[in-house]
Formats: C-alpha cells, structure tokens, sequence
C-alpha cells in the first residue's frame, strides 16, 4: 500500500472511530449533512452536521478539525478535538437559511460562529472555562460572547485523547462575570437555570 493510500485509510478508520465517540456523547446523528460549497481544507466553509437525538433540541457540530488520531487543535484537556454549539429549537433543515424561523436563526449564528472559531482553533489554545469575544467590526458576529466549556472527552488509553469543545454564547455581563469570577462559575450559573448547553439569548441574563 502506498504511503498515501495508508494515510486515508487510518483517516478514514478515524473517522468512523470519531463518529461513534460524537453519537454516544451527542445522540445518533441526523441523516443529513450540511456541505459546504468550497471544501473547508482549501478555505471554504465547514461541513456542518447535525444531532437531534441527544439532548432536546439540536446540536450543531464539526467534524473536520481532527482529520487524524491526535491531530488537530488541542488544550490543556484534549489532545484533539471538534467543535459543538446548541440549540433548543428542533432541527429544520428546510429554514436553516430563513432568519424569520428560530431554527433559521439559531442555524445561521451557530453556522457563523463555528466558521470563525474553527480556523482561530488551528492557532490559538482554547481551554474550557476560558471566554472569547469578537471585535464589534466583524461580519455576521461582531460582538458575540462566548464561553468554552469541555462537553465530552473520551480517551480509553494514552494514545488516544479526543473530545468535545463546546461554545456557547453567551450575554455580555456573563461574560464579565466569567472573567471576574471564572468560567466555571458561569458554567455552574448556566447548569442551574437551565440554560446550559444552549446558545439561545431569548432568555434572561444569570450574572
């Protein structure tokens, strides 16, 4: 076997390996994938897919950050890992694009976010707890807060370290909150009201 030909096929064994760790942590996943128009490797979007099955509402997540055991972006808890983001409005692929639906709208500000998180994960470390804001200048999510949090981990030796990375937007006092008082706090606030793991605002600040 070619070297290449090795390399897509441990890509592929991880892939599939990756899918079923998502699907205990996140429900069976939705049949349907969101894809993307340019491929997310070359500068395009990303490939979004869907878990309606676990938690009520939706989860939105990647699946393109870690293309190899242990590659990808990593923390201080996980060697590797993807991105999910939450909704609790039920999946509805058909008013993913339509911002008068709360699907639509919840869709397009999870697409938004994961699209500029993603790339900035290849760079930067981004440890659960810790907070993120985006310059009031940038398009589709200027202004944002969020707040990372470590959503699932599975690691069943030393070789092996993959997990969850959630985001989750957040209201801007929370956030001063989580930065004063630490992420955790937040995270503990959120959990007790219900609101957690949710990027829905249509609700009342905790902090």
């Amino acid at each position: 076997m070619a070297p290449e030909d090795a390399e897509e096929e441990v890509a592929r064994q991880w892939y599939e390996r990756k899918s079923r760790l998502m699907e205990a942590s996140l429900g069976k996943e939705h049949d349907m994938v969101m894809h993307a128009i340019i491929p997310y490797a070359i500068g395009g979007g990303l490939d979004l897919y869907y878990y309606p099955n676990g938690l009520p509402g939706t989860g939105v997540a990647t699946k393109e950050l870690s293309e190899l055991p242990n590659e990808g972006p990593s923390n201080n808890v996980y060697r590797s890992y993807e991105l999910v983001m939450f909704t609790k409005h039920r999946i509805d692929l058909a008013a993913a694009k339509d911002g008068s639906t709360e699907f639509g709208r919840a869709h397009m500000s999870i697409n938004a976010v994961l699209n500029r998180i993603a790339p900035y994960s290849a760079q930067a470390t981004l440890n659960p707890n810790e907070t993120c804001e985006f310059p009031t200048g940038m398009e589709r999510v200027g202004g944002k807060c969020l707040i990372f949090d470590g959503y699932a981990c599975h690691s069943d030796d030393a070789a092996e370290n993959f997990g969850l990375l959630a985001i989750i937007e957040v209201f801007r006092p929370e956030m001063e909150y989580a930065r004063k008082r630490g992420g955790a706090k937040l995270i503990e606030r959120l959990k007790s009201d219900g609101h957690y793991p949710y990027s829905d605002l249509d609700r009342e600040p905790v902090a």
